[in-house]
């Protein structure tokens, strides 16, 4: 029996589904400002199938995100009102903690842009503390390059709040980074800040074993929440796309995405849970499937 911390799922597509209108760069963004009810609809249809852990609906919250659609000056209102959603769902439900989510400040999947370490430092080190005020955890999502993973550490590392980090490998090799660094080249870094929990997300729940195979001798707490895309399409690797580029995977029913998710605690995991396009259903369905392996979920 292992105890697991169970994460939720996907934000984004979820509210996608709910609103019923067609995604925009920012649509997860944009719904707080018009339904974030529907925020609050998600974290509870989470808490409902099982998750102990509601992740914040601040992953696309930076500033430079927000100043092409204008509405760079209510970053700050809507980090608030992403931990309002979360944390009347958690209180609601009566237990559980609430993990606030840190996206990539440039772009997701986009380790070629580079990113300028110090800049990212203070990005980081701004919204972390915000997110701290009210956040059991900071949850730093998508990770794909060791020059992302610094700006991030590096701008966190005075935050006393638990930091978990996650990376995304690659889609048909979980042995590297998105960026073609090998996963192992984030030793060092690792040992320099020593986060609380190490992860792998965003990438094919098939890719994600040999990623923690590499990460579990690094001595910390490792887990994996998978997305349920058939991959990475090139039209999404653009400036200011929409999920709508990108394609969810038939195959990946509830059950079939809980069978491959239990097999990652043979490999080290503790903590599970799903990215894009795994929904309440397929948390619900792992959350069955870990009570009838014997597994508790703390």
């Amino acid at each position: 029996m292992t105890d697991i911390l169970l994460l939720d799922g996907s934000m984004g597509q979820e509210l996608v589904k709910r609103l019923g209108k067609p995604p925009t760069p920012l649509w997860s963004t944009a719904v707080m400002l018009e339904r974030p009810d529907l925020v609050r609809e998600v974290h509870d249809a989470y808490f409902a199938a099982g998750a102990t852990i509601a992740t914040t609906n601040s992953y696309a919250l930076h500033r430079n995100r927000l100043e092409r659609a204008g509405i760079a000056d209510q970053l700050d209102g809507l980090v608030e009102i992403s931990m309002d959603q979360a944390q009347a769902s958690r209180d609601a439900h009566g237990y559980g903690l609430i993990a606030g989510s840190m996206g990539p400040y440039l772009a997701s999947y986009r380790p070629d842009l580079n990113p300028d370490i110090d800049e990212a430092a203070q990005r980081y080190a701004t919204l972390g503390a915000q997110l701290a005020q009210r956040c059991d955890l900071l949850l730093a999502e998508t990770v794909c390059s060791l020059a992302e993973a610094e700006g991030i550490l590096k701008g966190v590392a005075d935050i006393k709040t638990p930091l978990w980090i996650a990376f995304s490998t690659a889609d048909d090799d979980g042995t590297k980074l998105r960026s073609g660094e090998d996963l192992a080249a984030l030793a060092p870094l690792l040992n320099r800040y020593d986060p609380d929990a190490v992860l792998i997300n965003c990438t094919r729940p098939e890719e994600v074993a040999k990623g923690l195979d590499i990460l579990a001798p690094m001595g910390r707490p490792i887990g994996a929440y998978a997305n349920g895309f058939t991959r990475i399409s090139d039209g999404f690797l653009q400036t200011a796309p929409t999920v709508d580029t990108l394609t969810a995977r038939r195959d990946l029913t509830p059950d079939a995405y809980a069978e491959i998710a239990l097999s990652w605690i043979d490999h080290g995991a503790t903590i599970l849970g799903g990215c894009c396009e795994v929904g309440p259903d397929h948390i619900a369905e792992l959350a069955r499937q870990l009570r009838a392996k014997g597994h508790r979920i703390t």
